[in-house]
């Protein structure tokens, strides 16, 4: 292992391009972080001034460009019918004065057990990302301007009821900062689109298994165990009343997290209180109400009357081991994803799934 000593380091306060490189920082991780909810994002705060300083600190060093790409919006929820297209369009700004060099590519995704995205450029078992067309694989715009990404979603005909799941990822080019001496490492961002979209008649299944409590952030809070027996993401969505033992009311709203097919999560359910106050609840507590499942066709509601205890025996200490999602299928005819025949329309490439963009 190679061994290496930092050479001396100024005064912070006497580096004046510090505090603009802090803000650079604190957008970037904003920016990526956010789109996967990312939480406690004070402490990645001070993460960035610390390698704000420990940049800055080394002498003779070359700054990399930030990544400032802003995407809206950040997720589609689409339907597509076997044998058709669709087209959809994205935004993308340069939030800063420099001009910005992007790649696009696309990724497979799951929700993990700890409730964050995984992308994967691994072409997924039964993955739709070949039926998806980009408008291009690389990109700049120029400091403060805006452009707008089209992509399309070509379904073959023997496409079964099932949900096509990829996301869009921009990133920017990698680029190397350099430091006295032969330090040097790359410096590089990016951010996901996420695209759902159901095809055919595809719709979720879900049903609340069990309730309980559960400790978040400190607070003890109420929480519903859901599994999706369908073939479609969804979210819950609703307005519950809540009572507890010393007789206080207060609304409660389902956490509207993605479930998707073959997966159980818990899903907290939050207190909707004026100003972000924290709710003070003295349990056992009794809630009532109707959970919808939103894009669910037909019937889309489950009422629910439940109490909820506060003691440990009543904790749902930990979510339940999460299932892998079902497997996307996607033609009657060969489980192989096969890119539909035909040209492309002019300006749309395919999205070479797959590949690791270089």
């Amino acid at each position: 292992m190679h061994r290496f000593q930092l050479p001396h380091l100024p005064r912070l306060q006497q580096v004046p391009q510090l505090p603009l490189l802090i803000q650079s920082l604190q957008t970037a991780l904003k920016t990526i972080l956010l789109p996967l909810r990312m939480r406690n994002l004070e402490s990645l705060f001070i993460l960035a001034t610390l390698c704000a300083g420990l940049i800055l600190a080394l002498p003779t060093i070359s700054y990399a460009q930030s990544f400032s790409a802003v995407v809206s919006p950040p997720r589609f929820e689409l339907t597509v019918q076997p044998g058709k297209t669709i087209r959809q369009v994205f935004e993308i700004t340069q939030a800063s004065n420099d001009k910005g060099n992007y790649r696009l590519y696309t990724n497979d995704w799951v929700i993990g057990a700890d409730g964050n995205a995984i992308f994967s450029n691994e072409l997924a078992p039964n993955s739709c990302r070949p039926w998806v067309s980009i408008e291009r694989r690389e990109l700049s715009i120029a400091g403060n301007a805006k452009i707008r990404f089209r992509f399309e979603i070509a379904a073959p005909a023997d496409a079964v009821a099932s949900e096509c799941r990829f996301a869009i990822m921009i990133e920017g080019a990698e680029q190397v900062v350099k430091a006295a001496g032969a330090l040097s490492f790359p410096v590089s961002g990016r951010v996901g689109v996420v695209v759902y979209a159901g095809v055919g008649d595809a719709a979720p299944k879900l049903e609340i298994t069990q309730n309980g409590t559960r400790v978040s952030d400190g607070v003890l809070v109420p929480v519903l165990n859901i599994k999706n027996t369908g073939n479609a993401h969804g979210r819950p969505v609703g307005f519950l009343k809540g009572k507890d033992q010393q007789g206080q009311q207060v609304d409660f709203s389902p956490e509207p997290l993605p479930i998707l097919p073959g997966q159980t999560r818990l899903v907290a359910l939050i207190p909707q209180l004026e100003g972000g106050a924290v709710a003070k609840l003295a349990y056992p507590l009794a809630i009532t109400g109707a959970v919808e499942w939103s894009d669910a066709p037909g019937s889309k509601k489950t009422d629910i009357d439940f109490r909820f205890e506060g003691s440990l025996s009543g904790q749902l200490s930990a979510p339940p081991k999460q299932t892998a999602p079902s497997p996307l299928p996607t033609s009657k005819a060969s489980p192989d994803v096969k890119q539909p025949d035909g040209p492309k329309p002019a300006g749309l490439q395919p999205a070479a799934p797959g590949v690791v963009p270089k």
